[in-house]
């Protein structure tokens, strides 16, 4: 049974006050993010279809794992004179408040700095951290970081959780893996490929969960805006013709393939996608010039 992890300032939080050997046997859907708020934004879709089923019907609970522990976090405001020690304790009581509005069934958060996880010593503590998640766990479903993203702790984080989720036996993988949106959206997939995501429901749910996170509100980045108005405008421009289908929509990228096919190349996996997109722009040019 997990009870500590490799940083001296991880901590796990369990909303309900249960122990943690069950909240973590009843997770169904996984979310694996870099930084507090992370989860919030791409991985709604997970907390929203998990929000009050596991208390009422025992079957859905969605727990939310956090890389990092914010030290870096942009700051104004009240929060302009906080040392990055002081931020990293307000993101950590920030995260826990999101995972109690949220009814999480477990919030993971495992302290390491951005840097950290950079570096490749620092990727394996993380990548062991996460396979001893993962295995306990066993999720049906989880939600990460897409590999087009341009945040550099976002992709070490997507980095160590492939690895984590490829050495599992094929019979403890989940049953899919998704590569979401947070600092680079998907628009940009072609509309077959993109995996799209109801989130119409409860948005006094999503704009609480992201609301929570004050310091980075009051800090300068408007993230509660900015979350709610990309899922309204990936729902509204995702349908060329006739009315929108659904009020938000995320989008993710499938990464399944590559976790239970090792000899899928990753970058090559990520590379057609953005080949099938030049080619689409390039034949829709070429009709014309």
């Amino acid at each position: 049974m997990i009870e500590s992890f490799n940083h001296k300032s991880s901590d796990i939080f369990i909303p309900d006050g249960g122990p943690i050997e069950d909240a973590l046997n009843r997770t169904s859907h996984l979310a694996i993010g870099a930084h507090s708020d992370d989860l919030e934004i791409m991985a709604y879709h997970g907390i929203v279809n998990c929000y009050g089923h596991g208390e009422q019907l025992n079957k859905n609970w969605f727990t939310g794992v956090t890389a990092t522990d914010g030290r870096g976090s942009s700051r104004a405001g009240l929060y302009s004179e906080c040392s990055d020690e002081e931020m990293a304790k307000i993101r950590k009581e920030e995260q826990k408040q999101a995972a109690v509005v949220g009814r999480y069934s477990a919030m993971l958060q495992l302290g390491y700095s951005s840097d950290e996880i950079m570096d490749k010593k620092g990727s394996i503590k993380l990548k062991e951290d996460l396979s001893s998640i993962l295995k306990e766990t066993k999720p049906k479903i989880v939600y990460t970081h897409n590999p087009a993203d341009k945040h550099d702790t976002h992709i070490a984080v997507l980095y160590a959780a492939i690895c984590a989720m490829r050495e599992l036996t094929i019979e403890d993988r989940p049953e899919r893996i998704l590569g979401c949106e947070v600092w680079r959206d998907l628009d940009w997939m072609p509309d077959q490929n993109k995996v799209a995501l109801d989130v119409s429901q409860r948005e006094n749910l999503a704009n609480a969960l992201v609301g929570v996170f004050d310091s980075q509100i009051t800090g300068g980045k408007r993230y509660d805006r900015a979350a709610v108005g990309r899922r309204y405008a990936n729902a509204t421009f995702f349908y060329a013709e006739g009315k929108d289908k659904s009020e938000q929509l995320t989008f993710a990228m499938d990464l399944t393939p590559v976790v239970n096919d090792e000899s899928i190349d990753f970058i090559e996996y990520v590379m057609n996608y953005l080949d099938k997109f030049r080619n689409d722009v390039h034949n829709n040019l070429n009709q014309y010039f």
